[in-house]
């Protein structure tokens, strides 16, 4: 992980589904290097991204990620914000090199 002024800079292999969840304060940047991540959206039509492809999921905007493989991610979102959002699951906000 890196930062990039008030941003963290988040590198993460994922693989299987993770939470609903919404982060009421901030969008979400999910760019994606390698396989393919599904955004569940809830409300909207599901947004399927491949390598080179990003999307920002709105702030407040309920939303699932899955990867069916694993997949290699970027995320990009203010320091100090917990990947899972309003879920219940323990989440993390990692640590910026320096």
């Amino acid at each position: 992980m890196a930062g990039v002024n008030d941003y963290d800079v988040k590198i993460a292999k994922v693989e299987g589904s993770f939470d609903w969840h919404a982060h009421p304060e901030t969008d979400e940047l999910f760019l994606v290097t390698r396989g393919e991540l599904r955004l569940r959206l809830e409300g909207r039509d599901d947004v399927v991204l491949g390598p080179g492809q990003l999307y920002v999921v709105p702030r407040g905007q309920r939303h699932l990620p899955v990867a069916d493989d694993e997949t290699h991610i970027v995320m990009f979102e203010p320091r100090g914000t917990v990947n899972a959002g309003d879920s219940d699951r323990p989440g993390t906000t990692g640590r910026a090199l320096e």
